[in-house]
């Protein structure tokens, strides 16, 4: 999955306090599923929650909101430009530890396009689409 290690690069630098502590950030997907057809090739678009955990902040969330958001923005636009992407696209919470510090659990519903194509002699390869880009965003 590119777009999580993607993230993850963007938050270790941007989050004050994550490349000097790494272990305060983890990153999993769930909810994973596969969107695929019966065409002539084996492409295919993987739909899954992307799930952002950081424990242990001491800072403000818009410090971790804001990188996320201009991320967004490039690599999953339609939760910025759709009703459901709005709504559901990305969501968070967080737990109040104490009075300096909060775990913060931030939910991103992202696809990954996946394109794959057979040579002559059978061989599969694989390679990653981007995000479509529009004058919009």
């Amino acid at each position: 999955m590119h777009k999580q290690s993607s993230l993850k690069k963007v938050l270790t630098e941007a989050v004050p306090g994550v490349a000097t502590n790494p272990s305060m950030m983890r990153i999993f997907a769930d909810e994973g599923a596969i969107d695929s057809t019966l065409a002539t090739s084996l492409s295919f678009v993987k739909r899954y929650t992307l799930n952002v955990i950081l424990t242990d902040y001491t800072g403000d969330i818009d410090y971790i909101l804001v990188p996320i958001l201009k991320w967004v923005l490039v690599n999953q636009p339609d939760i910025m430009t759709t009703d459901e992407g709005q709504k559901k696209g990305f969501t968070w919470y967080a737990d109040i530890n104490n009075d300096s510090s909060v775990d913060i659990s931030i939910s991103l519903r992202l696809t990954e396009r996946t394109i794959v194509r057979e040579e002559s002699n059978g061989d599969l390869h694989v390679s990653y689409a981007p995000e479509p880009q529009e004058a919009l965003w």
